[in-house]
Order: structure tokens, then sequence, then C-alpha cells
């Protein structure tokens, strides 16, 4: 692998693990706010409060997306996906004439 590609690689690995730990923060900071503990939240979606435990405090939380949405709903949010206009679109190769 070379050091162009693997730093490729990097920052998307690093971009996607930051949109998770980013999700996750507003997600807890949306729990605070509704003034519900981690064992209310767990109660409310029907799960363990470890679980709900784990994904606030864990390093690198990894949370599928239903329960993003099961946490999202149960207080009071909703997740919309949006587009990233920083996102560079891959330029079409032009073709040359024959």
């Amino acid at each position: 692998m070379t050091s162009a590609s693997f730093a490729k690689s990097y920052a998307a690995a690093r971009a996607e693990i930051d949109a998770i730990d980013e999700m996750v923060r507003a997600l807890d900071a949306a729990r605070e706010k509704a003034g519900l503990t981690k064992a209310q939240l767990a109660a409310a979606i029907d799960t363990r409060p470890e679980v709900i435990r784990r994904l606030f405090t864990t390093k690198s939380p990894n949370p599928t997306l239903s329960t993003i949405l099961r946490v999202a709903a149960a207080v009071g949010c909703r997740i919309e996906l949006a587009h990233d206009t920083r996102v560079r679109k891959p330029r079409r190769r032009s073709r040359a004439a024959a």
C-alpha cells in the first residue's frame, strides 16, 4: 500500500469515526436536555442499562443505525440525511475523440 493510499484510507476512516462520535455526543446532550437518566433511556427503548451506558461512555462507540434511531426518538429527536457540500464529486474522464 502506498503512503498516499494509506493516507486516503486513514482520512476516510477518521471521518467515519468522527461522525459517529459527533452523533453519539449529540444524542447524549439531547438525553440530558430531556432530563432522562441513562437507565430511564434504556427502559424507554427496551434495552439493558449497560447498553446505553456503554454507548455514551466508551471511547469508540459503534452503534447500529437501529440503536441510533431508537435513542433519537426517545429523546425527542429525529435523524436527517443531508448532502455534504464539502465532498468533492469524482471528475468524469473525458473520452478521447476516436
